[in-house]
């Protein structure tokens, strides 16, 4: 893939990974209300879009966050087709609700497209990690934890009380078992075919 220039509205995601209310506070004043209106139209709540949008700027900054996300688009559409998105997903899972599908030119811009593949993509592979890190024993669970949290393996012995080189050991196994779980499922394969 070419690299290409971020666009202006990088600075929504930079606010967002900066944790900044200013930016954060102008993304629900300028953006939120076209995806809440979007939502109440097709069958939802004012609370249901509230989520979709909290859900979505999680993604956001969780992909930022992870691998330096950079949008060659604007924020607007990028953000308002992962919302509409995830309400089509949202709808679909409970599948006793009708749909209505309004044409948005705004989603034929190649640039856009590749984004909201990216993002969807990464969204994906978070959700089938956490799903998989949920199914490990307790003590991978509270060692992979301590060792997301902790800056050194010596504080997670520490804390654990067990020797450094029982954490180190340990913690690879766990890796492994959870690395062996998410290639092993089927979401996996459905991931990496993508």
């Amino acid at each position: 893939m070419v690299e290409k220039n971020a666009h202006q509205d990088q600075l929504y995601i930079d606010g967002l990974l900066n944790n900044n209310t200013k930016i954060i506070h102008a993304i629900y004043k300028k953006f939120a209300p076209k995806v809440t209106h979007y939502i109440k139209m097709n069958n939802g709540s004012e609370d249901e879009a509230q989520d979709v949008i909290q859900e979505v700027l999680i993604t956001i900054y969780n992909q930022a966050k992870q691998n330096n996300l950079k949008i060659t688009c604007p924020f607007d559409a990028y953000f308002f087709l992962l919302c509409k998105r995830r309400w089509l997903n949202e709808l679909k899972k409970s599948s006793n609700k009708e749909v209505t599908l309004q044409d948005d030119n705004v989603s034929k811009d190649e640039s856009l497209q590749e984004m909201l593949f990216e993002t969807e993509l990464f969204n994906e592979k978070q959700a089938l990690f956490e799903k998989m890190f949920l199914q490990l024993g307790e003590k991978c669970k509270e060692l992979l934890k301590l060792s997301f949290i902790l800056k050194t393996m010596e504080e997670v012995a520490t804390t654990l009380n067990v020797s450094y080189a029982y954490a180190r050991k340990k913690k690879s196994l766990c890796t492994g078992k959870l690395t062996e779980m998410i290639r092993e499922s089927i979401e996996y394969k459905s991931l990496t075919k993508q």
